[in-house]
């Protein structure tokens, strides 16, 4: 049976030690069973994961896939970018499935944390949404269009507003890019929210850039309803598998990947969410 433990940013200050998951000897203590290649295989494999399409992807392969495959695993819900790597630095959980490299590197960078790309499963093409605007053209000057404020989220969605002429950037600064390096905002306005209150922020603004995820949680599909999307051809922000270093030699993290690579998850992502998420299968994420 699925579990699940829904953990927002605002409790990310404390959550990390309410969790209860190493005060009680989880699954994934370390203490309890060894890393990596040591890891005791006959306990569950625990992974947190963002709800959509994260959680659900991994509940198809727990459903069906995972018992054939002499793999336990259990799924804990969190719904901030932030917990799921402090809870696998920690030891709390075995492994996350939530982000793209990007995020990762610079999480790393920032935390001095030590977590490792697995395996890429999926892509979340980041869209353009307005309820007011039916089109990009009727994005004006005067207009307010809500970003995530994460480093590389952010960046990502003033490429899409450049590469659709909302606005205009400085020449190279690629992903990395800020409200700073906007040459030409074109008369336009921009309100940093954290990506998972985004959606929310529709009702007050005249566009917003919205990832992935959140846009299926609020109920949108990005591939009818954006106004703009990401090219998904050489698009660097493939959703990853993580571990801390080591835990991707844990035999049942080299299971989970293998499966979450297989022929039945891309179909269960093709057939469920029919373009707004795009298997991307065929490299190993980079390290």
């Amino acid at each position: 049976m699925r579990k699940t433990i829904k953990l927002s940013a605002a409790a990310a200050a404390t959550a990390a030690l309410a969790l209860g998951l190493s005060a009680c000897g989880t699954d994934s203590d370390p203490s309890a069973g060894g890393t990596g290649a040591n890891a005791d295989t006959s306990k569950a494999l625990v992974v947190g994961a963002s709800p959509t399409p994260h959680a659900d992807i991994l509940g198809f392969v727990q459903k069906n896939l995972a018992a054939k495959a002499g793999l336990k695993l259990e799924i804990k819900e969190f719904t901030d970018y932030v917990l799921p790597n402090t809870a696998t630095e920690n030891g709390q959980i075995d492994a996350n499935f939530f982000q793209h490299k990007p995020y990762l590197d610079d999480f790393n960078k920032k935390n001095g944390t030590h977590l490792v790309p697995v395996v890429n499963v999926h892509l979340e093409p980041l869209g353009l949404y307005s309820k007011k605007a039916k089109s990009v053209s009727d994005i004006t000057s005067g207009q307010t269009i809500a970003v995530p404020n994460d480093t590389t989220n952010e960046g990502r969605a003033l490429l899409l507003l450049a590469d659709q002429g909302l606005i205009t950037l400085k020449a190279g600064v690629g992903t990395d890019a800020k409200l700073s390096d906007i040459t030409d905002a074109k008369g336009l306005k921009f309100k940093e929210l954290e990506a998972a209150t985004v959606p929310r922020a529709l009702d007050d603004v005249d566009a917003a850039v919205i990832n992935g995820n959140y846009a299926i949680e609020a109920k949108l599909t990005p591939s009818k309803d954006a106004l703009a999307i990401e090219k998904a051809e050489g698009n660097p922000y493939a959703n990853i598998l993580v571990v801390k270093k080591g835990g991707e030699k844990d035999p049942r993290v080299e299971k989970l990947a293998k499966l979450l690579n297989s022929d039945e998850v891309k179909k269960y992502i093709e057939d469920t969410y029919k373009g707004s998420v795009i298997p991307a299968f065929g490299t190993p994420a980079a390290s």
